[in-house]
């Protein structure tokens, strides 16, 4: 994996207690930003789940999955992928419309 070189200030009481659980400052700060990381995309897509794009709700509401999953073999060509609109995660805002 390639690696970059940051510069981090932390409290002098913090580095300290981080000395303390290991020799290794860089992995054990690069381990907590990486389960913080993970914490806040779960935690986005949980905000996702609980207020979803409009299209997506209409989907679920009109049990698209159900359909598509009965179709007969030989007509996958009955749902179109690109027919939808274009969307796109933002922090903070929740599903947004790509420009077209």
């Amino acid at each position: 994996m390639a690696t970059e070189q940051v510069t981090v200030t932390l409290p002098k009481d913090m580095v300290e207690s981080i000395d303390r659980q290991g020799p290794n400052r860089s992995r054990f700060v690069a381990e907590a930003v990486a389960r913080e990381l993970d914490r806040r995309r779960r935690e986005g897509l949980a905000r996702s789940l609980r207020a979803p794009h409009l299209e997506t709700r209409q989907l679920a509401d009109v049990g698209l999955s159900d359909w598509a999953a009965r179709l007969p073999a030989g007509d996958e060509d009955l749902v179109d992928p690109a027919a939808g609109t274009p969307v796109r995660w933002v922090e903070g805002r929740g599903w947004v419309e790509e420009p077209q």
